[in-house]
């Protein structure tokens, strides 16, 4: 290639101009080519979205009521939480596993969900 220049996500020479995206093969990353070469591209001014959302994108947070949209089979148990539960006051946890919402179910007792299983109510 005749340009000098690298992906701003993981560093590889490896770009190439498809239509009007710069494109990096190694890890998929797309960027405008009207940014300005992506040598001089910034991702600083980029801030990652870290708020909790459902199933159909809404923004969760605490104290919210949300409803279960698939069937969920619980580890160590028979029970399921079945669709259409409604769980009241839910609690937004930092969950390593994925699942980021801790409630109280009736009938279940405490419980630990991932958002993309439930709709906010």
């Amino acid at each position: 290639m005749a340009n000098d220049t690298h992906c701003p996500k993981c560093n590889s020479e490896n770009i190439y101009v498809d239509g009007n995206l710069w494109t990096c093969p190694e890890c998929g990353h797309e960027w405008s080519i009207f940014a300005g070469s992506p040598a001089t591209t910034t991702t600083s001014s980029e801030v990652p979205d870290t708020r909790i959302r459902d199933a159909h994108g809404n923004v969760l947070s605490d104290g919210d009521s949300v409803t279960v949209i698939k069937e969920l089979k619980i580890k160590g148990s028979s029970s399921v939480v079945k669709v259409g539960t409604k769980v009241k006051n839910i609690r937004l946890v930092d969950g390593g596993d994925g699942h980021d919402i801790a409630c109280k179910i009736d009938g279940i007792g405490a419980i630990n969900l991932k958002s993309e299983f439930v709709k906010k109510a």
